[in-house]
């Protein structure tokens, strides 16, 4: 920790009024130390980390942090507000904030020492003392756990000697100690009942111990997991144990961290009488703990709420509430905040399956496109390579690799619907989620079935796992029980009651969009377009491409299918390729960063990978998106005015001779690649600069690399 935190992170007299201020106030502490190598960079990372969840914390604690590729070495700042600053909690402004900064690879040692200061925070002694200390030597002092040199503030009863309590190292003795005590008290069977204190409190909470004849304290495991694995994943597990002491129960905590963890005894777990998750990124091997009645929230409730949820699940089991699975989270439900809404958790179940269907696009849809453009057009007349393959024939190579492809392709829509309902009831819905979608790909159902099929089957399963069942079926419940009730009622539905239906809705749309021409295909265009480059590979960007790639997904598809196709990939090409233009004719608008970006920018655009404009998007979105969507439109427009044609649905200029009109197909592109550069330049180009934030876009190179330099100075 001596290396992690010193004097000069430490600002006592933090004037910001806004956590994106304050982060960026302690951010240029870790620049000017070389911590930190990209200011905006990083600041970007630590504000993604933050839309995914707020870090503040009851008791007036902030604590933003991340991973980022832009940190040298584990770091922590901290600064105190006298104002406050708002973080998100509940309770109000925050006056303690820490920023902690941690490498893409941190080591295990580092993130297991910020993981003792995270359980610190929890300490009220700790934070007293934060708050009293009266210089920044003293304070890194306290946070380090070391004693310092300066001396104690005036007015204070020496806080900082306070610090060998409240230090992360001796925390985690004093803890043990605690343990140990707690240990010896039951082996004693309670006795000390009489003598108070926290060791005893097991038994005289629950009326236990000698005095009350319990045998046992009540048993909870949990396991405590956030998106980053550094803070709130300690604090939740200190708070739950802090809790489980007051409330006189044996729990157990296995915090699931960046830097790994220890898996619980599975003597420990079958002991159990109770499981708390606590968690905002799916709990590993949860199986491990089925069949036991639970408590599933997002980590900031086992921070705030500890004592609540060990009462929730202490009644639970009172009431002998056990489904037949460990919880009802699931793989992507507890990816964000407990609670969220309903429309959330559809979108996620959605980019579930569609994230696990683009491989088998690409790898099938390149196949395919190989086959035709080594064995022409008429390629997938060709008969099976199982009947007939010549080993010198260029043909019998093109129809391998088209039938491989097809087979690929075949395994869209089941995909698509297995790892929907995966994502909605984890690996019991797989089986259903399959079963309907092979049922809507042989119905010709298509892609509109594969989502209802997706939706239904893990509805059921999620149904399901919430009824009661005796304990001799709950171990056969998630390999027979499950898929074989589930994949008969989603079968039944597809095949009798909606399969129909969806099967002439799909044909409906195939139809209308076979017969598109003139301005409606060029307005279909210009939508797809603006939706290829709202979000840059999120989730309206995969919407429109799921769109497109499913029209090509047949033996034959139609030619308005493969003019979407091309539209779509082409537009998507355009937010990276114009990025990396806009970094080459006017550099001095970006940052050194960026202009390396750039660099990238222009393999990635070519290669069909609208992520690559993500960095610029991140760091200024009110211009770089805009710019994008303006661009993307004139793309989507212009390729389906031209009638360009795709068979291919990834792969970039690499598959331009596979392209239908292709010099018309590059115009198109080049078109929307200059209309986003100029809007970008433009638009940088108006800026006005923010006090203390970076230059004005229009400054001179030598005026910009000085005042980039200027954090490094400070």
């Amino acid at each position: 920790m001596s290396d992690m935190i010193t004097a000069d992170l430490v600002d006592l007299g933090l004037s910001a009024d806004t956590k994106e201020a304050a982060a960026r106030a302690l951010a240029e502490r870790m620049v000017a130390l070389g911590r930190v190598t990209d200011l905006d960079g990083f600041l970007a990372d630590v504000a993604a980390r933050e839309a995914q969840m707020p870090t503040g914390l009851d008791g007036g604690i902030g604590i933003p942090h991340c991973r980022s590729e832009h940190v040298t070495e584990p770091t922590l700042a901290f600064g105190r507000s006298a104002d406050g600053i708002d973080f998100g909690a509940a309770d109000g402004p925050a006056d303690l904030i820490f920023l902690i900064a941690a490498p893409a690879g941190a080591d295990d040692a580092h993130l297991t020492i910020l993981s003792s200061l995270a359980r610190q925070l929890m300490n009220s002694e700790f934070t007293d003392a934060l708050r009293a200390v009266g210089d920044a030597q003293a304070a890194a002092a306290l946070i380090r756990g070391d004693e310092p040199d300066a001396p104690a503030p005036a007015g204070s009863e020496d806080p900082v000697a306070s610090a060998g309590a409240a230090s992360p190292a001796a925390a985690t003795d004093t803890a043990e100690a605690d343990d140990a005590a707690e240990a010896g008290g039951t082996a004693e069977g309670g006795g000390t009942a009489e003598a108070g204190g926290t060791a005893e409190g097991r038994g005289t909470a629950e009326g236990g111990g000698a005095a009350g004849g319990e045998e046992r304290p009540f048993r909870i495991v949990a396991v405590t997991s956030c998106p980053t694995g550094i803070a709130h994943t300690y604090m939740a597990a200190e708070s739950l144990e802090n809790a489980g002491r007051e409330a006189g129960v044996e729990l157990t905590v296995e915090p699931q961290g960046s830097a790994g963890f220890t898996r619980l005894d599975p003597q420990v777990i079958a002991a159990a009488d109770a499981v708390i998750f606590a968690h905002d990124v799916p709990v590993r091997e949860k199986e491990r703990f089925a069949g036991k009645p639970t408590v599933d929230v997002g980590v900031k409730a086992g921070i705030n709420r500890a004592a609540e949820l060990i009462t929730e699940v202490r009644e639970k089991a009172a009431r002998g509430e056990v489904t037949s699975g460990s919880a009802p989270a699931t793989p992507v439900e507890r990816a964000g905040e407990s609670g969220e809404g309903y429309g959330t958790k559809l979108r996620k179940w959605l980019m579930s399956g569609v994230s696990y269907m683009v491989p088998f696009v690409a790898a099938g849809g390149l196949l395919i496109a190989l086959g035709f453009a080594i064995g022409g057009y008429k390629i997938n007349k060709a008969p099976s390579v199982m009947d007939h393959f010549l080993w010198t024939q260029a043909d019998s190579w093109a129809a391998l690799l088209f039938q491989i492809g097809g087979v690929a392709f075949g395994f869209l829509v089941p995909v698509l619907a297995g790892y929907i309902a995966y994502g909605m009831a984890d690996r019991p819905g797989i089986v259903p989620g399959f079963v309907g979608g092979m049922i809507a790909f042989n119905i010709n159902a298509g892609f509109l079935g594969g989502l209802a099929a997706g939706l239904i089957a893990g509805g059921v399963v999620m149904a399901i796992q919430k009824v009661n069942v005796p304990a001799a079926l709950r171990g056969i419940m998630p390999v027979v029980v499950i898929p074989l009730i589930s994949s008969a009622i989603v079968g039944f539905l597809m095949f009798v009651v909606i399969g129909k239906p969806i099967a002439e809705a799909q044909k409906g749309m195939t139809d209308w969009l076979n017969g598109l021409s003139g301005s409606n295909a060029i307005l279909l265009g210009t939508l797809l377009g603006l939706m290829m480059c709202f979000d840059l590979g999120g989730p309206v960007n995969k919407v429109a491409y799921t769109f497109a790639t499913a029209g090509i997904a047949v033996a034959s598809p139609s030619d308005s299918a493969m003019k979407i196709m091309a539209a779509v990939m082409a537009a998507g090409m355009v937010p990276p390729l114009a990025m990396a233009l806009a970094t080459t004719v006017r550099g001095k608008l970006f940052t050194q960063t960026e202009r390396e970006n750039g660099k990238a920018a222009w393999v990635l655009g070519a290669s069909f990978i609208s992520e690559g404009a993500i960095p610029f998007a991140a760091a200024d979105p009110l211009r770089v998106i805009p710019a994008s969507m303006a661009g993307g439109a004139v793309t989507g427009a212009l390729s389906m005015a031209f009638g360009a044609t795709l068979r291919a649905p990834h792969g970039g200029i690499f598959v331009v001779p596979l392209i239908g009109n292709p010099f018309l197909y590059l115009i198109a592109i080049a078109a929307g690649v200059c209309v986003t550069t100029a809007l970008v330049v433009v638009l940088k180009g108006m800026r006005k600069p923010a006090p203390g934030a970076a230059p004005a876009s229009g400054e001179s190179g030598a005026v910009r690399a000085e005042e980039e330099k200027q954090p490094v100075a400070a």
